[in-house]
């Protein structure tokens, strides 16, 4: 619009040109003034901010060295385990790098514009042949790649417009398998290649009705594991014949249960899995396939297994236990016999457990609230622990991050005759009180809040003074069955009152201050943001709305396709009536007149889970009230920011608004 008036101004005397331009600049202000219209705009890169204040450079400078703290990411252990294939971010996104000695240097071996996703060594390879996957902007329309180190040539093996998911390989390395919606754009059907032929095509293997995902291939090549993800609460694994396309079901269909990490045993006859069958966390199970035999290995650990790995040559088993929020590494044998736990590794979050194809090398990650992921391995059966990668910490001195302790507060419900009662991760800030503080919300809601490092959070507890709580409410995962669905449907307003009951903890707390209270939350924690401030108007000052949902209705009418069923499952089905009655009731949208609390909006345009619209349509709600809020838009990104230029300017827009919010 501004390019379009100068140029008709350029054509008129210059008396009638500062007429003209001085009528429209009165236009101009006059829109701005009026609700729904934003009164300042401007553009940071990609990034599309309004009414969004300046913010002093002494922020940012100190900022500056939090956003270059980063971490390492295991991808894949060679064959024999001796080289390692991890992720890090050294340019403006993550890529890929290859470590030959524990310590040594990471040579970066992809250089694209955008990050890479899921990533592996191809068997048999030696490391010389990868197999990844990369999307465009955050659209999530994920392709595969197959990348020879010999010759530096990628060869995509997908269409490059549909979505592509959980791509595997087969132990000989010459089979890959994926999911994918090439087929109508909906359901993710079965593909898979042969990667040692340069003119080889997909072949469409088992089309489905759903969301089915790979698993593994069978020690022989010839099975593969397939699970068909339901819901969070429902999942069935089949075993289908790489041959014929024939599929067999592996798990009961009723009840429904979840079935999550399922592996081949090392002599294909057996295959493990993480399950609620029989208990309310989930444990690890064994699947005899012949007999159909089940039996449990992890009966006395009333914590859910979320992680698992067996050793191709002797056959036993890693498994990682949640506890509380922390993990636990154990080897077992075959049978769960012989149970360790593994000694000698930091306190944090394991995850990605990998052996190597030739066996007794277990390769991990490992985060902590206090340092950045770095890679590890532990070799079978000595329980060596040999550390790969030291990630970078800004300059910063270690011994200054902030480690949270769990507190635990009681909300307005009882289990078994007593309050029930919310876990929280607390890091204090370390300046004299009473102090503010900011509520972190996790996304999902099928999700856990874990103390991983976060450059945000150490800068808001021990630069700003500001202490975090980030409550496990209602509907998070790792407490159990029963805690995960206790949100569900009508329910789902009571994890907002567990935000309140977190704000009576907070009241009682002489070193917080209950009158300067914020929230942060990203996708489901938007809401869970949005929904406190319509709940809680006079007990929160301010809250950061992250690619979050503002109507659960538009939200539904809007995700994309392949998504709107699974979601359907978790937060109701919009086209029932009784259920579109309560949702259009807890929606924030709906209630926004009811928000007073200072807003910050900031969003991905090209979000295909979120829908940019949620976040416009509250900001112009907001704006239509009169009420202020912050907006930004990045231009290029999706569902959350991963690429550097974003995700750094983003940091410094919350540390910004709640300084102001909070601190002033």
């Amino acid at each position: 619009m501004d390019r379009m008036n100068d140029a008709a101004i350029g054509h008129r005397p210059a008396w009638l040109a500062w007429t003209a331009g001085r009528q429209v600049a009165l236009l101009v202000g006059a829109l701005l003034a009026l609700p729904g219209i934003a009164q300042e705009r401007r553009q940071v890169g990609e990034m599309v901010l309004e009414d969004v204040p300046a913010w002093d450079d002494a922020l940012r400078e100190r900022m500056l060295q939090y956003l270059n703290t980063r971490g390492a990411t295991l991808r894949a252990l060679s064959d024999n385990g001796a080289r390692l294939l991890i992720s890090t971010r050294f340019g403006e996104t993550e890529q890929l790098h290859v470590v030959e000695t524990p310590m040594g240097m990471r040579r970066q071996v992809t250089f694209r514009d955008e990050p890479i996703g899921s990533a592996f060594f191809v068997a048999a390879s030696d490391g010389g042949r990868v197999l990844y996957t990369a999307d465009v902007g955050g659209n999530e329309a994920s392709q595969v790649f197959l990348f020879d180190r010999q010759t530096g040539q990628h060869r995509m093996l997908t269409d490059g417009a549909a979505r592509n998911d959980s791509p595997v390989d087969s132990p000989d390395g010459r089979t890959a398998a994926w999911s994918g919606t090439a087929r109508n754009g909906r359901d993710f059907d079965i593909y898979t290649c042969d990667i040692t032929s340069p003119d080889a095509q997909p072949r469409r293997l088992w089309e489905v009705d759903g969301a089915y995902y790979c698993g593994a291939f069978s020690p022989d090549s010839g099975t593969l594991l397939v699970v068909n993800y339901v819901s969070a609460r429902e999942t069935h694994w089949f075993a289908l014949d790489v041959a014929s396309g024939q599929q067999r079901r592996l798990t009961p269909e009723s009840p429904p249960r979840y079935y999550g990490d399922a592996v081949w045993s090392a002599d294909g006859r057996a295959i493990y899995l993480t399950s609620d069958r029989e208990s309310d966390f989930r444990k690890l199970h064994r699947l005899e396939l012949a007999g159909g035999t089940w039996s449990c290995l992890t009966t006395d650990i009333d914590w859910d297994v979320d992680d698992l790995a067996v050793d191709p040559t002797s056959g036993a088993v890693a498994f990682v236990t949640n506890d509380d929020g922390l993990s636990r590494l154990y080897f077992c044998d075959a049978d769960g016999g012989g149970r360790r736990e593994v000694s000698g590794l930091p306190t944090g979050i394991i995850a990605g457990l990998e052996f190597s194809r030739r066996g007794s090398v277990l390769g991990l990650t490992l985060n902590a609230a206090a340092a950045p992921s770095d890679v590890y391995t532990v070799s079978y059966p000595a329980g060596a622990v040999t550390r790969w990668t030291e990630s970078e910490v800004g300059g910063l001195n270690p011994d200054n991050f902030v480690s949270p302790e769990v507190v635990r507060f009681p909300t307005f419900d009882e289990v078994n005759g007593q309050p029930r009662q919310i876990s929280a991760f607390y890091y204090k800030a370390r300046q004299p009180g009473p102090r503010p503080a900011v509520i972190l919300c996790h996304g999902g809601p099928e999700s856990q809040y874990r103390p991983n490092f976060s450059s945000n959070v150490q800068f808001w507890a021990h630069e700003l003074g500001v202490s975090v709580l980030c409550p496990n409410v209602r509907g998070s995962t790792g407490y159990g069955r029963e805690f995960h669905q206790a949100d569900n449907g009508v329910l789902r307003e009571d994890s907002i009152r567990d935000v309140g009951a977190l704000l009576d903890w907070i009241d009682k707390q002489p070193e917080l201050d209950s009158r300067r209270v914020g929230i942060f939350g990203g996708s489901y924690g938007g809401y869970m943001v949005l929904g406190s401030l319509m709940n809680y108007p006079d007990r929160i000052r301010a809250g950061v709305d992250y690619v979050g949902v503002a109507d659960f209705i538009t939200f539904l009418e809007n995700t994309s396709e392949y998504r709107r069923d699974l979601r359907r499952e978790e937060y109701g089905d919009e086209r029932d009536p009784q259920t579109r009655a309560v949702l259009e009731r807890i929606s924030p949208l709906r209630n926004a007149e009811k928000i007073r609390s200072a807003l910050f909006v900031i969003h991905g345009a090209n979000d295909p889970r979120v829908p940019l619209s949620e976040a416009q349509q509250i900001v112009a709600k907001m704006r239509e009230l009169g009420r202020p809020v912050w907006f930004a838009n990045a231009l290029n990104e999706g569902h959350g920011f991963r690429k550097r230029q974003n995700s750094d300017l983003a940091a410094v827009l919350f540390a910004h608004f709640f300084r102001e919010q909070l601190l002033k």
